[in-house]
């Protein structure tokens, strides 16, 4: 039997670390290697980029943003082999290439710019092409099986794995790796107590869930909804809901106007927050990438005392950091908006800390508008200070601040947005290492970095501009309505209300139907993968738990244990599995998206080489990294 490998889940993740496989082997591994890429979703691009679903749903990035390659930006110990962009791609396809595309498809594609947010079913066919160059690059002892299948459980019998695949015979390999993306879970107790009453009441509940995969018929035209969310889920339930329906969006000399098809819901939206993600930036960068990390390093971090606080200890550094990215931009790339020169404002930047008087002093005097001075509380909670004595009256506030927040992230006059964008990156990349080494306290863990995620995606991992547009547009229309922060949900014999101490004293919003828009909470308890699920009965995998110093529970976070150095599996007492590996927004190492912009050193393409090496070097017959 030759050596083998089971890659469990073949969208961008899997693809990431089987091409990470490819480079290393010549190195690391001498022998007949057979990969086993397993998943009942199309291989390449997987459940979240499948060509199946709405045309219009788009990308979050644009096509000059998107890479699944290594570049010479990457610190990593496998070999750097270069692949093209999306953007690099889509410019070499020629017409012969197109000529079995769908005709909508091949008409996007001739029309896609670097600037372009393409739609999903576009970027999968990019995901497909970069797999079939990853099975054609592969070392002459490497081979590729597709299992177009799901895995099921996973089982080990005389020091190899056996992997139950639905329909199929089971696949006896020597190492394992779970990168199946985002994982459904069934309902939390409370979701599950709210659905059991909604339906005791007739009412329909639609807890969180993709978007995409929801069963959006029951949400009948013209009556009221309440979607609790208001991230990407919530975006993607307004273009299915609205675009979806047959309305479209006209541009005129007012702007954008949407036109009803008759068939649309009226949307009352919110969430804690009570804002939509910031829209991602329209623009790139005139300074050039900024030389960070400058302030939150390693080294720097690794010298401050234990147990660290995110917020007390960690928090200025991150802070200052970010703000060093926005700086650069500004100072560099908008020179005529600064009081002096960046030569001389940045050593005295770096030789203060963050938010101290003589901070404050520095950025008021360098930086004459104050529109051009980074505000975090604004960024973390951009409606925080409304007030309205009506849903109607608070509507044309909260439209004000999108708008100006659209203009900010469209208008190259704001570049400096983007600039902290590329520093927020970096921040993530090391707190996601601060968390895996345990330098963070558990208190910290279950208070703090939830926050920083929610901040993270707000400001990182908002939607294209033009759906901004269309938001707003539909709100002018009166189809979508905002509560604002502080939004609360309940129900009773007539049904959901809802409401936000935005509100005070408000009539609440009253419906038959209320959508969780948002993805579920990970969970290995609730886990609805059966291979998870398996592994958690018989303690093979286990799920981090955070506890305080008396050892009492302080949040389950739902996060399978993976050593961070490579992701490999820790069970129920502690101890890793060298032969099993996880990766994906459902481990305990979070990294920033499965694909990266290039040129960025990303986290995940790191990552994606730290795994696949460890995987390579866990194989009988392997051969040593030192060697």
């Amino acid at each position: 039997m030759s050596t083998a490998i089971a890659i469990v889940g073949a969208g961008p993740r899997g693809v990431g670390i089987l091409e990470r496989i490819s480079a290393s082997a010549p190195e690391l591994f001498g022998d007949a290697l057979d990969v086993h890429l397993v998943d009942p979703y199309p291989a390449g691009a997987g459940r979240i980029w499948r060509d199946a679903q709405s045309p219009l749903l788009a990308m979050n990035s644009m096509t000059a943003d998107v890479t699944m390659y290594t570049d010479d930006s990457v610190v990593c110990d496998g070999p750097i082999i270069p692949g093209p962009s999306f953007w690099e791609w889509a410019q070499e396809l020629s017409e012969a290439d197109l000529a079995d595309w769908p005709p909508e498809l091949a008409a996007e594609l001739r029309a896609v710019t670097a600037s372009t947010f393409p739609s999903r079913r576009l970027q999968s066919r990019y995901l497909a092409a970069v797999l079939r160059a990853v099975v054609a690059d592969l070392p002459d002892n490497v081979r590729v099986h597709v299992h177009a299948a799901r895995a099921t459980g996973l089982t080990e019998r005389a020091g190899r794995q056996v992997l139950a695949v639905e329909g199929e015979p089971a696949l006896t390999v020597d190492a394992v790796v779970l990168a199946s993306g985002h994982l459904d879970a069934t309902p939390t107790p409370d979701e599950q107590a709210l659905l059991d009453a909604a339906t005791a009441r007739g009412l329909r509940y639609l807890p969180p869930e993709q978007t995409t995969d929801s069963d959006l018929s029951v949400v009948e035209p013209g009556e009221t909804v309440i979607a609790r969310g208001l991230g990407l889920a919530f975006v993607d339930l307004m273009v299915l809901l609205f675009e979806g329906r047959g309305g479209r969006f006209e541009e005129g000399p007012g702007g954008l106007s949407y036109v009803p098809s008759g068939r649309e819901p009226r949307l009352v939206a919110g969430s804690p927050r009570g804002a939509p993600y910031h829209s991602k930036t329209h623009y790139q960068l005139r300074a050039g990438r900024p030389p960070v990390p400058r302030f939150l390093t390693p080294a720097v971090v690794d010298a401050l005392p234990r147990p660290l606080e995110l917020r007390r200890d960690l928090w200025p550094l991150m802070a200052k950091e970010i703000a060093f990215g926005w700086y650069h931009e500004l100072f560099l790339g908008h020179p005529e908006l600064v009081a002096l020169p960046w030569t001389e404002f940045e050593p005295r930047y770096a030789a203060l800390d963050w938010d101290s008087p003589e901070m404050t002093e520095l950025l008021a005097s360098a930086v004459p508008d104050p529109i051009d001075r980074i505000d975090f509380a604004a960024l973390d909670r951009p409606f925080d200070g409304l007030a309205a004595g009506s849903l109607e009256e608070l509507q044309p506030l909260v439209r004000a601040r999108i708008a100006e927040d659209l203009r900010q992230h469209t208008d190259e006059r704001h570049t400096p947005h983007l600039g902290a964008f590329t520093a927020m990156l970096a921040v993530y990349g090391e707190i996601t290492r601060v968390q895996g080494a345990g330098l963070l306290s558990a208190a910290s863990r279950a208070r703090d970095v939830p926050w920083w995620q929610s901040f993270f995606n707000s400001v990182a991992s908002g939607p294209p501009g033009f759906r901004v547009r269309q938001l707003l547009a539909l709100s002018e229309a009166g189809f979508v309505q905002f509560l604002g922060p502080g939004m609360w949900v309940d129900l009773d014999d007539d049904g959901f209300r809802a409401g936000s101490t935005t509100l005070a004293g408000a009539p609440p919003v009253r419906s038959t139907i209320l959508v969780d828009a948002r993805l579920p909470d990970p969970s290995v308890e609730r886990t609805a993968d059966p291979l998870l699920a398996g592994l958690r009965a018989t303690g093979e995998v286990s799920e981090e738990v955070l506890r305080d110093a008396s050892g009492a529970v302080l949040r389950h976070t739902g996060l399978v244990r993976v050593r961070p150095a490579d992701g490999a599996l820790i069970d129920a007492a502690g101890h890793a599995h060298e032969r099993r590996f996880a990766v994906g927004p459902h481990t305990t190492v979070k990294v920033a998206g499965a694909f990266t912009r290039p040129g960025m050193n990303a986290q995940s393409l790191r990552y994606n080489d730290a795994v696949a090496r460890a995987v390579l070097l866990s194989l009988p017959g392997a051969r040593s990294a030192a060697a």
